[in-house]
């Protein structure tokens, strides 16, 4: 191995060597993840055979792949599993949407023989049916030290040994993830029936557990696209209503946070997710920033400012509210991240509303903090 032994090749010792090999009886097709700051790991393919460029991003879940792979919050991303051991339950009936959304998926090692009574399949077949590149057999230790300390960065997989550097990475420096909003929202609103408070969820990639989370509560659950105008949810007259997570840069959603205003302007309960919760902020005049690689996985701690309880989170976002940036005549700090001190919540001033940065709805991570949706539930009673 070139380059030392921290999983990055040299592209001389790259070139010498065919794209193809054989492991046991099987061929095997080489392929390579290039990052726009000239570092190439080399590995072998998983899922398409496709080349992609994308914004390169890790996750420390130790379990939850699927949902992680079905998570909307990942379109225009390809993402690092850091748990070594990747695929080992296959593909069970855990999806957080109806699709797949990352560019790509990169791991260590992908199990071959998946072990589960709930197993329907493999991560393989399902990363080709998705139409989904990965590339395995790298060292993701190394690579996600990279990301840590020059922060996300963009890259490429592809299983063209020929490639050129000099063609590639200017490509790689001017790639922009753009409006994955209108990618990962639902097409036409629906509805989860149910016998309680009637919530209007707004749909800005939002993951099935959260629809989920209201309507076990008894919630009657509409779903609408994230282009829905403020006024049509409005005169549906909820009871409560809940702005999603979603992904990308939340500065990029104009319109969208155009209408969260005006929901804002309303008397009806609001609990914001993620994406959700950035919106509310910009709406009232705060200020986003990207951070440098990050928060996404299911261990990220969280202060609840309101009884000084920590609790341990669900997180996959690449933005944050800087505090500073929103009038506290407006709202008040409710929840900080306990390794960083970002942001992680917002409780608004003479407002039935209040946002978070991280899921309590988890899938996967753990169900620390559902009892926001128990919070939801006793607003939208009190405001009946």
């Amino acid at each position: 191995m070139s380059g030392g032994d921290n999983g990055v090749y040299n592209r001389a010792v790259v070139h010498a060597h065919t794209a193809f090999f054989m492991e046991g009886n099987r061929w095997i097709m080489k392929a390579f993840l290039i990052l726009e700051d000239g570092t190439v790991f080399e590995g072998i393919s998983i899922g398409s055979k496709k080349e992609v460029i994308s914004e390169i991003v890790f996750n420390t879940s130790m379990t939850g792949y699927l949902e992680v792979l079905t998570d909307p919050s990942y379109a225009g991303q390809a993402v690092v599993m850091t748990y070594p051991l990747i695929g080992n339950y296959g593909i069970t009936p855990d999806m957080e949407s109806k699709k797949a959304w990352p560019d790509g998926y990169i791991v260590r090692e992908l199990s071959r023989l998946p072990s589960n009574f709930r197993c329907e399949g493999t991560i393989q077949d399902f990363l080709k049916g998705q139409d989904i590149p990965g590339i395995a057999g790298i060292d993701t230790r190394a690579l996600t030290k990279i990301l840590r300390e020059k922060g996300t960065m963009n890259g490429m997989i592809t299983v063209n040994e020929n490639y050129d550097l000099k063609e590639i990475l200017p490509l790689l420096r001017g790639y922009r993830v753009g409006d994955v909003v209108s990618k990962a929202t639902c097409r036409e609103s629906y509805v989860l029936r149910g016998d309680g408070p009637k919530v209007a969820l707004m749909d800005y990639g939002a993951k099935n557990n959260i629809a989920k989370s209201l309507n076990k509560r008894g919630c009657e659950v509409t779903v609408y696209p994230a282009s829905t105008p403020a006024a049509d949810i409005i005169s549906s007259k909820p009871d409560g209503i809940m702005l999603s997570n979603g992904p990308g840069d939340p500065k990029t959603c104009g319109a969208i946070i155009e209408e969260v205003g005006k929901l804002y302007e309303t008397d009806i309960p609001i609990f914001a997710i993620c994406l959700g919760h950035q919106l509310m902020a910009l709406a009232n005049g705060a200020k986003t920033y990207k951070l440098k690689y990050g928060h996404r996985g299911g261990n990220h701690p969280v202060k609840d400012l309101s009884n000084n309880r920590v609790y341990i989170s669900s997180q996959n976002h690449g933005y944050a509210v800087d505090a500073l940036t929103l009038d506290s005549a407006v709202a008040k700090e409710a929840f900080v991240n306990v390794n960083d001190g970002t942001n992680e919540g917002f409780s608004y001033v003479r407002k039935n509303i209040f946002t978070v940065q991280f899921h309590p709805e988890a899938c996967p991570g753990p169900q620390d903090s559902g009892y926001l949706f128990d919070r939801f539930m006793d607003m939208m009673k009190g405001a009946r």
